[in-house]
């Protein structure tokens, strides 16, 4: 799994110009699902991302995470984080997911957040969304998931 953390003062998705989720400080997370991703990224990814210390502490430093905070998490599903465009002038999607697997995990990714003690709002699967937000920091943060042995 591909994931794009964004630390955000809100965020909105919409589908055909209706809010269907919305959040108020938290983190919108982009989610991309490969082909070859092991079984178990979604918990382990899920755990970094409820720990991870990327919220301001009293003195300003990066010491508190989004548990520490009691902030709001928009999960939206992204094939295209997976797009590849190394080679000619159209990206190709061959790395991402089948649909039926992604949308499979992408929602057990927001469950395990869920498990976490996280508020959890997910955008639309295969659906064409507008996504806004006001990234605060701006802090943005790419994780993969864990090669797993």
């Amino acid at each position: 799994m591909r994931l794009v953390l964004q630390r955000v003062s809100r965020a909105a998705v919409r589908r055909a110009h209706e809010i269907i989720a919305e959040i108020g400080p938290g983190l919108l997370i982009l989610v991309g699902v490969g082909r070859t991703d092991a079984d178990g990224e979604e918990a382990w990814l899920a755990s970094k991302v409820a720990t991870l210390r990327i919220f301001e502490d009293e003195q300003g430093r990066m010491n508190r995470s989004i548990q520490d905070t009691g902030g709001e998490v928009l999960v939206v599903p992204q094939f295209t984080l997976y797009g590849d465009a190394r080679r000619g002038r159209r990206p190709s999607w061959d790395a991402a997911a089948d649909p039926e697997v992604a949308r499979e995990r992408v929602e057990t990714f927001a469950r395990a957040l869920e498990v976490h003690g996280l508020t959890v709002r997910r955008g639309a699967f295969q659906e064409h969304m507008e996504v806004e937000l006001v990234n605060d920091g701006p802090v943005t943060i790419l994780l993969d998931g864990r090669p797993l042995s």
